[in-house]
């Protein structure tokens, strides 16, 4: 078996070209993500925002709860 010292060198090149070139590439989409992506998103809203969920203790079982099926339809209806 006959092993090119040229051809290994040029595969070495390749394999360290290819790697430089994707860890270039993920240092730019983590760059990316960090530009797009927001600072606290459960942050307290400031200015004339308001904080929609509200955890809402019910006073018992049973029938003072809404269903799942209409809080669904309520939040398929309000858009949120």
């Amino acid at each position: 078996m006959v092993i090119s010292v040229r051809k290994g060198l040029r595969f070495v090149r390749f394999i360290l070209i290819f790697a430089a070139l994707v860890y270039l590439f993920y240092h730019v989409l983590d760059l990316f993500n960090g530009w797009i992506s927001p600072v606290d998103q459960y942050q307290a809203p400031v200015g004339n925002a308001i904080k929609v969920f509200q955890e809402t203790a019910w006073p018992g079982p049973g029938d003072e709860r809404p269903a799942f099926a209409e809080r669904l339809r309520l939040f398929y209806w309000y858009g949120e």
